[in-house]
């Protein structure tokens, strides 16, 4: 039997994290070489991309592709109009955001970093767990992570997520361990947990500084 897949976008369950709704593509196919993913804003001014700028961590460089109605993009501080069928190429370090200007705006997003193999982090398994951290309510965001890492231990940024959450939670031995894991799986974790606030209750503890250097 062959290994190839077919999937309409509309067959793909939308996830939110609070923000504009998204599709896992990445996820649904199970792609392991490149991250892609869909948003759509469902009415005029819906925010669809986020405002970022990859400038992080060596960056990513960014496609995206508007699959249906029209978008418009903020590209350090440029507007530039995106009917269907519009790709916008947006290299690290240029400041990035784009707003649905009819119903139903569907982006394509296809990233990955230059010289660096694509590591998948598991943002879509996350994102639902959001807006408790956005809410302050700790506990229970770092009790429906560890649940989730039972399932899919091979996402680092979901035990990294955890651990913030178990740090702001007071929990500083079970955070410690899983941001112990989260830098096994991806080195890169160490330099984020150094400068990260989230950390800041365990920031102390002999085995956080060990840890992070």
């Amino acid at each position: 039997m062959s290994g190839y897949a077919v999937a309409h976008l509309d067959e793909i369950d939308e996830i939110t994290d609070g923000r504009c709704p998204s599709r896992p593509i990445r996820y649904h196919f199970g792609i392991t070489s490149f991250g892609i993913n869909a948003w759509t804003g469902r009415e005029v001014g819906d925010r669809i991309i986020n405002e970022h700028d990859e400038a992080e961590d060596g960056g990513e460089e960014e496609l995206y592709l508007v699959q249906h109605g029209r978008a418009r993009f903020e590209l350090d501080g440029e507007q530039v109009e995106a009917p269907a069928g519009t790709l916008v190429f947006v290299p690290p370090g240029v400041k990035r955001t784009a707003v649905a200007e009819e119903p139903g705006t569907t982006i394509i997003a296809i990233g990955g970093s230059p010289g660096r193999v694509y590591e998948p982090n598991g943002f879509e398994i996350w994102a639902p767990i959001v807006p408790l951290y956005n809410a302050g309510e700790y506990a229970a965001a770092a009790d429906r992570g560890r649940e989730l890492i039972g399932a899919y231990p091979e996402y680092p940024m979901l035990l990294y997520n955890v651990a913030c959450c178990e740090s702001l939670a007071g929990r500083t031995t079970d955070a410690i361990e899983h941001l112990r894991l989260a830098i096994e799986r991806s080195d890169r974790f160490r330099s984020f947990a150094a400068g990260d606030s989230d950390f800041d209750p365990a920031r102390d503890d002999p085995a956080f500084r060990e840890l992070v250097g």
